[in-house]
């Protein structure tokens, strides 16, 4: 078998061949290969790969995405009933004061002799 430095790329036949592709076993230039999963694959095998791959993956993410969905609802309402409950927790006296209708005196700072 021929060493890869003579392989020729099998779409551009003026280009040397940089890989060879484990699924369909030719050789390619660096324009016809694409990495995917840590492997050089030429673009119509990726085609095929992601064609199988692609519903049970949307399928998949869809799950996913419901799970976070769920999980994140879950926090929040954990959340706002922990603030509920501090909130009550509070003393009365603390939120029944007068403090807005007490008269402000202006800090001048200086006292008068």
């Amino acid at each position: 078998m021929a060493a890869l430095s003579e392989q020729r790329c099998r779409n551009h036949a003026q280009r040397e061949a940089v890989a060879r592709c484990p699924e369909c076993r030719r050789f390619f230039c660096r324009e016809c290969v694409v990495e995917h999963e840590d492997r050089m694959i030429c673009t119509s095998c990726l085609r095929t790969l992601t064609a199988r791959e692609t519903p049970r993956r949307r399928h998949l993410r869809i799950v996913w995405r419901l799970a976070q969905c769920a999980v994140s609802f879950i926090i929040l309402w954990v959340a706002f009933l922990m603030l509920g409950r501090a909130l009550l927790n509070i003393p009365t006296a603390t939120h029944e004061s007068t403090l807005w209708s007490m008269p402000m005196e202006p800090d001048l700072g200086e006292e008068d002799e």
